[in-house]
């Protein structure tokens, strides 16, 4: 038996893969980016093959660094962006389309129409979540709606469905070769498709959207062993013992196991997940009710969650569309050499508004602009913008959890960004804490495969694992931190009514 667990994590931008060691901690990595496809504005799409292709890569580059191979391996845990959707065929294992991204928003008036005269809160009650283009549900029927001939070979049981997880499962486990289709209930639970309390596909909504269920995979927990390497060498006869969706991973890796305890991940977007327990606690100020994980044999843990579009992606968009600095560490230095945001704010609503607002309508905005305002005040209100977010989502966490958030745990790669880290500590009135291991998606799936197989006990180990690295404490008083919210409210305002129906 190894001595190791590997983590796949098929993000958003890159697709990665970490070993670890039983003590939590990184012992090698690999890391590719790939292509972002945009046909047109609001459009994203990925490569499916391009996408396992970059996990063969990172995986190898990986177990090489480490001078190991899948003999020294005891699992494999596997996270992955949510919502991006993969439709593709049972025979030839051929993509019928690009994988459509979660950021991606043609789905709008296919919502609307699902919707009708219910609205976006149609489906609500059973699965947790609103009729957006966020979720995959509205994703496959656009595909078979678009794609000539992918109705009728759905009809026929010629096609599959899932998101990233499964479409690397099924290949991991031999692909057309007998692959095993197969998610966990947290990837279910962002479809718009599966009942949020008995964890099984709802059939009067897929047939709503028009969706056989044939084209669905098994939904099984998040920690078990859902099939073996094979097919492709690298991880021949390694158990595959997690999937979980990548805030879920990293909720886990957080070591969020009670009712209260929250983290915020920090990425190409922002997503904080509040632990509720064995209770799906549905929301009324603009969050998800989602499942936390599911170990098997075990009841689900739940979580409300606040999901926000553009945080990180607003960083890149700063240096790659506006050239005003060259790489993504540069925002820290520029903004800190300004005082403040000089009256400034950024709304980086690229995509609409996501938590707690949920306004497709809504479009980017930079307000407050007067002459002496800099590239340096930009940068600034660049970076409030992710914790100004963030705080509106605590917000409405308290409202509808009745649980005042004591401290929050964050992780991700805009973590290393001090001036941030300290900003939103002041917005929020509490501390902020980052763990020793920032991974902390990848570790949680490596955590929950490891425990599939005996590698870890439990939760309580995990737990153990957990080591504090760094701390931020507020350094404003009640009053201003209610005038800055103030302002940036105002601001978000301002971004909404934008899209007209002719757009």
């Amino acid at each position: 038996m190894g001595d190791y667990v590997l983590a796949i994590d098929q993000g958003t931008t890159s697709s990665r893969a970490i070993v670890f060691d039983h003590d939590g901690r990184i012992v090698s990595t690999g890391q590719q980016e790939f292509e972002q496809i945009l046909p047109r504005a609001g459009w994203v799409e990925h490569d499916p093959e391009a996408i396992w292709a970059s996990v063969r890569e990172v995986v190898a580059q990986a177990l090489a660094r480490a001078g190991l191979n899948h003999t020294d391996l005891v699992a494999v845990g596997v996270t992955n962006q949510r919502e991006t959707t993969v439709v593709w065929d049972r025979a030839t294992g051929t993509p019928v389309h690009h994988a459509i991204v979660w950021q991606d928003t043609r789905t709008q008036r296919l919502c609307e129409r699902l919707g009708g005269d219910e609205g976006p809160d149609r489906f609500r009650a059973t699965t947790g979540l609103p009729l957006a283009t966020y979720f995959a549900g509205p994703k496959i029927a656009w595909i078979l709606e678009n794609v000539e001939g992918a109705r009728e070979r759905a009809d026929r049981g010629e096609l599959m469905a899932g998101t990233i997880d499964t479409w690397l499962l099924w290949n991991m486990t031999g692909g057309v070769d007998g692959g095993v289709h197969a998610t966990d209930v947290t990837n279910a639970s962002r479809t718009l498709l599966m009942d949020i309390r008995t964890l099984e596909w709802d059939e009067s909504i897929a047939a709503e959207m028009g969706i056989p269920m044939s084209m669905l995979p098994e939904i099984r927990s998040s920690s078990e062993v859902f099939g073996h390497g094979r097919g492709h060498g690298l991880l021949t006869g390694v158990p595959i013992g997690a999937m979980l969706g990548d805030q879920h991973a990293a909720t886990f890796g957080q070591a969020c196991f009670e009712p209260g305890q929250a983290k915020n991940t920090y990425g190409t977007g922002n997503f904080m997940l509040v632990n509720t327990g064995n209770e799906a606690v549905a929301s009324s100020h603009g969050l998800l009710t989602t499942v936390a994980y599911q170990l098997k044999g075990q009841d689900p843990v739940y979580a409300l969650e606040g999901s926000i579009a553009v945080t990180g992606s607003l960083v890149q968009w700063l240096r790659d569309n506006l050239g005003m600095i060259s790489s993504a560490a540069e925002v820290e230095t520029l903004a800190r050499s300004v005082d403040d945001n000089g009256g400034c704010y950024v709304v980086p609503a690229f995509s609409g508004l996501f938590a707690p607002y949920w306004r497709p309508d809504a479009r980017g905005a930079i307000v407050g602009l007067t002459r002496y305002v800099t590239r340096a005040h930009i940068a600034r209100a660049v970076l409030e913008a992710t914790a100004f977010q963030t705080a509106e989502v605590v917000e409405a966490m308290a409202a509808d959890s009745g649980v005042e958030l004591e401290v929050l745990n964050v992780d991700g790669g805009m973590t290393v960004n001090e001036l941030l880290m300290q900003t939103q500590a002041d917005l929020l009135g509490v501390d902020v804490v980052r763990p020793e291991v920032a991974e902390t998606t990848a570790l949680g799936a490596a955590y929950a495969a490891g425990i599939a197989v005996g590698f870890w006990s439990g939760p309580e180990e995990v737990a153990a694992n957990w080591r504090e690295d760094s701390r931020w404490s507020p350094s404003i008083d009640a009053e201003e931190r209610e005038r800055r919210m103030r302002r940036w409210k105002k601001a978000v305002t301002k971004s909404m009514d934008w899209v007209e129906d002719e757009d």
